[in-house]
């Protein structure tokens, strides 16, 4: 099929376009990419607009965040005066999910919205999209590695922190803080290596151990776990984060080192259970092993404080086992499970669990399992939300703060709390 191309020579001209979805992780991105040759931009635009636009160009029964993605990108283009300059960049995991199908529901939205002339990159590993201009080469691969660590020790330790802090505010303060010295760092291409990602995490550990925390009190401590895209973007999830925090509850998402194990891993799977794809296992064997080196040096630096770290993913990922077999991997498949069964053993036993409305792998693989989850641990407290422009706020956060007044009275008067 004939559609405009990104091509090595429009690095220099054109701006690539980003869908947000994690906001530190997204700002540390959005340097990594500038100083490795390309213009990108990280799009913040919501409302009801991109809402709008999104039913306007997508059919309704299309799930809920390629709506948002969709909506969130032709929003921007009418209200940006130069479309002729722009690239769209969207990313598939290649899976049976229907993200796979999104390039092709952008495209199509593009011609009915008057801009047929604005190429879309595919951002895989997969091979869906072989003629794109960003290509994934190892430096690049090494720099997004480095800024998916920072934007996890980040995004932990501010939610840990935050419910907590004595000076309201000091807790984001810290971290744009912090985003701030890392970009300027990646701008001048350090802060990369092994020994300087190193020496950055136990300066991110030792800045947040010195915040002043209230502790006297324990509060509702809430996992958040689901599709990945409504688990992360506050577009999607109605700003899940903050209004647990405005409930005087601790809010905690599991990190992004966790999506991408869950997708190195199936290819290990891949191999052990169904019999394809020799190299691609090994392949994934290295790069687990390379990312292990920098999942130990976050835990390790957060084992210095007065926080409690993370589970190391390969203890994690056999959390789903007796629950969820490791061959079940649609969508976020078995890592939603060992995600929910974590989080109970960490001290968040209270879980949210975040999905597109209709998301079959995630309706199984979530509210499927809850059962068993809940007879595995008796105290366990989960609630299913759905997302999709037909379900209101309201009942949304009506049906959370139940499940958050069930958390208040397990609660001991005096008890404090342990972060």
């Amino acid at each position: 099929m004939d559609y405009p191309r990104f091509t090595k020579d429009m690095r220099k001209t054109h701006t690539i376009l980003i869908p947000s979805m994690l906001d530190i992780h997204m700002q540390l991105f959005e340097n990594v990419l500038n100083i490795s040759g390309y213009h990108v931009e990280v799009l913040h635009n919501e409302g009801p607009s991109v809402v709008e636009e999104g039913l306007k160009y997508v059919h309704n029964d299309t799930c809920y965040p390629a709506l948002l993605v969709i909506g969130q990108f032709i929003d921007a283009l009418n209200n940006r005066k130069d479309t002729h300059n722009v690239v769209l960049l969207i990313t598939q995991t290649g899976g049976g999910c229907r993200a796979s199908n999104y390039i092709h529901l952008l495209r199509k939205a593009l011609i009915k919205a008057g801009y047929e002339y604005v190429p879309v990159v595919s951002l895989n590993a997969s091979n869906l999209e072989k003629d794109s201009g960003l290509t994934l080469t190892y430096p690049l691969i090494k720099k997004v590695a480095a800024a998916m660590t920072y934007g996890d020790m980040l995004m932990y330790l501010r939610n840990k922190a935050r419910s907590y802090e004595v000076k309201k505010g000091s807790t984001k303060e810290l971290t744009t803080r912090i985003v701030h010295e890392l970009s300027d760092q990646i701008a001048k291409n350090k802060g990369l290596s092994f020994h300087a990602i190193k020496r950055n995490l136990n300066y991110i550990a030792k800045e947040f151990d010195k915040l002043d925390l209230d502790l006297s009190h324990k509060k509702p401590q809430v996992g958040i776990v689901g599709e990945i895209y409504i688990k992360y973007a506050s577009l999607g999830n109605n700003s899940l984060e903050d209004f647990l925090v405005s409930q005087n509850a601790e809010a905690m998402v599991p990190g992004l080192y966790g999506f991408i194990f869950y997708c190195l891993y199936n290819q290990i799977y891949d191999y052990n259970i169904y019999g394809s794809g020799l190299i691609k296992k090994y392949v994934a064997k290295f790069i687990i092993k390379y990312l292990e080196r920098r999942e130990n040096l976050m835990i390790k630096a957060i084992q210095k404080t007065k926080f409690t770290p993370m589970k190391y993913f390969k203890e994690t990922k056999e959390l789903s086992e007796g629950v969820l077999s490791h061959g079940t991997k649609m969508g976020e498949g078995w890592l939603l499970t060992a995600e929910m069964m974590e989080l109970v053993e960490i001290g968040y036993g209270n879980i949210v669990c975040a999905q597109p409305f209709g998301c079959l792998p995630n309706h199984i693989c979530g509210k499927g399992v809850m059962k068993k989850i809940k007879e595995i641990h008796p105290n366990a407290n989960i609630v299913a939300i759905d997302y999709d422009p037909s379900a209101t706020r309201v009942n949304q956060e009506n049906r959370i703060k139940l499940m958050l007044a069930i958390a208040r009275e397990e609660i001991k008067p005096d008890e404090k709390a342990k972060i």
